[in-house]
């Protein structure tokens, strides 16, 4: 009998240790398996997106394209005093720190590489996420607490169609031009500045740039910033869209969101890079 218990008491500690482990998996199995399902449903969300964005397919033209002279203005127009200040300090900031080094390394090609090849989409697509892409989620998901998305169903007016494209098209076109000033200014706001305040030997940085920059690295900074354009809105928009009637929900999507979106902008950052350079 004492046998027997401790033979039990030794089936039962293996079953203790054995069933944490069962849980974990269990657990990273669901996981993986709603973040799958969520994929695909931001993918047929994006599907439907896309077709609705067709001109033959949009009614209401006016209002549309109203809607996205609104979002260009808040997204682009607005985010100017963010994004001027922070393009000339970081040109200026990495024009000081790889001068030094002028006769060891391409000054041009170093900062091709670093603004518009990297810096510049990245920079410009974590500040749109940070500033307007969580106010369309915000707004988004509070429109749909309120039951406004619903009412506009009620009334047969599509609410992705006078919502979502708007918003859609005018954060991808918002983020493209964004992308292009702040290049322009890190790139020769960067160089005035530090020709301006210093004594520096600056004077072949742009004729270096001139000589280095290649049509594929123009391409691959328009490629990345549209296509952060498209994931970002898209991401955001689907989760607004997407979100419980609660106002208590409201803050967890907004924040699920919007390091969603900067994650996939990142995937693509690499993505694009490697397809283009390795």
């Amino acid at each position: 009998m004492r046998h027997l218990n401790a033979k039990e008491g030794g089936i039962l500690k293996t079953i203790h240790k054995v069933m944490p482990m069962n849980s974990l998996a269990g657990y990273i199995g669901r996981k993986t398996l709603d973040y799958i399902d969520h994929l695909f449903n931001l993918a047929a969300f994006a599907v439907k997106l896309a077709a609705d964005s067709m001109p033959s397919a949009i009614k209401g033209l006016a209002v549309v394209r109203w809607g996205m002279v609104e979002q260009i203005y808040f997204t682009a127009i607005q985010a100017l005093w963010l994004i001027i200040p922070i393009s000339l300090l970081m040109g200026s900031m990495i024009l000081l720190q790889f001068v030094k080094f002028s006769g060891q390394v391409d000054l041009g090609k170093l900062a091709i590489i670093i603004i518009i090849r990297e810096l510049g989409p990245i920079i410009t697509a974590l500040l749109v996420i940070l500033r307007s892409a969580t106010a369309v989620t915000i707004e988004m998901g509070y429109m749909r607490v309120q039951n406004e998305i619903a009412s506009l169903e009620m009334a047969g007016i599509d609410p992705l169609r006078l919502l979502a494209i708007p918003r859609f098209i005018g954060i991808t076109a918002a983020i493209a031009c964004l992308f292009v000033i702040f290049d322009f200014l890190a790139i020769f706001g960067g160089y005035l500045l530090v020709k301006i305040t210093t004594s520096l030997p600056v004077d072949n940085y742009l004729t270096g740039i001139a000589s280095a920059i290649t049509v594929s690295d123009i391409a691959v900074g328009i490629i990345k910033a549209v296509c952060f354009g498209v994931v970002i809105s898209i991401t955001t928009l689907y989760h607004g869209f997407n979100s419980e009637k609660r106002i208590t929900a409201i803050p967890r999507i907004t924040s699920a969101s919007a390091i969603e979106c900067f994650f996939y902008c990142m995937i693509i950052n690499i993505f694009v890079s490697v397809i283009f350079y390795f």
